[in-house]
């Protein structure tokens, strides 16, 4: 499938409930999180005090996901993989318990059924008009550049009639870097965009549509990282001369 082909809007999954955990964990982290690292958070105003929207922000870090519910001025949830909800122990716990109670919803990564289903778990949190944290790169950038966006977060937007707040991360890989099993004590920023209605696009099931919200989507990020960018997408390159003849003629769908 390509980005231009239509896709059929499966029905809206149910969402996952945000209980007195998530109250409590972020009443605690925030202001905590706030008085150390003492971030400059910028934009808080542009993010809708209710109603529909799509947080799309870059993605420097594993720490991302937790720095933008805690700078957000409204809640807001984000998808994570399942190894996080499926451990066992006092550590499979702790990490369930965490990232339930700060808004994580547990999907499996991968292409096709199962980027279908994050999608439809992100469908589910917005049409119940709430906040929906998504990073249209799809992985985190390992080089510090902004790589292209995948056409799933446009999906969300036109499907759901969202708003979408473009955020801007700057220093977060330097309080979690890969391989760190700790965060240190680093200046961050977060920049919360205007707005972007992508309505004027044109439908969810074009893929047309969808890849120009996208692309506008990410200028809008792009002018608040200031990052470098890569032009391509975030991704392991096809190997084999076979695969990256078929990539060429036949481009898999960026979603």
């Amino acid at each position: 499938m390509t980005e231009h082909d239509e896709v059929e809007s499966p029905e809206v999954a149910e969402p996952v409930r945000q209980g007195p955990a998530y109250r409590i964990i972020r009443g605690i982290l925030r202001p905590l999180a706030l008085l150390v690292y003492r971030p400059k958070i910028t934009g808080t105003e542009h993010v809708p005090a209710t109603g529909r929207v799509i947080l799309a922000s870059n993605h420097l870090s594993f720490i991302d996901s937790v720095v933008i519910p805690l700078a957000s001025p409204r809640p807001v949830q984000f998808l994570a993989k399942n190894d996080y909800f499926t451990g066992t122990g006092f550590r499979g716990w702790v990490s369930r318990t965490f990232f339930t109670a700060i808004g994580a919803v547990g999907v499996e990564r991968g292409a096709g059924a199962d980027a279908q289903a994050a999608l439809d778990a992100g469908r589910g949190i917005l049409e119940h008009d709430n906040a929906f944290a998504i990073y249209p790169e799809g992985t985190r950038s390992l080089d510090g550049r902004l790589y292209r966006g995948r056409t799933g977060v446009a999906w969300l937007a036109l499907q759901t009639g969202a708003v979408v707040v473009p955020v801007g991360l700057v220093g977060t890989q330097e309080i979690q870097p890969v391989g760190a099993k700790l965060p240190r004590i680093r200046p961050v920023t977060v920049r919360f965009g205007a707005p972007i209605d992508v309505s004027h696009h044109g439908a969810a099931t074009s893929g047309r549509a969808r890849r120009a919200a996208t692309d506008e989507i990410m200028a809008g990020i792009h002018a608040l990282s200031e990052q470098e960018l890569a032009g391509i997408y975030n991704e392991k390159p096809p190997e084999g001369t076979l695969a990256k003849i078929a990539d060429r003629v036949i481009p898999r769908e960026r979603r």
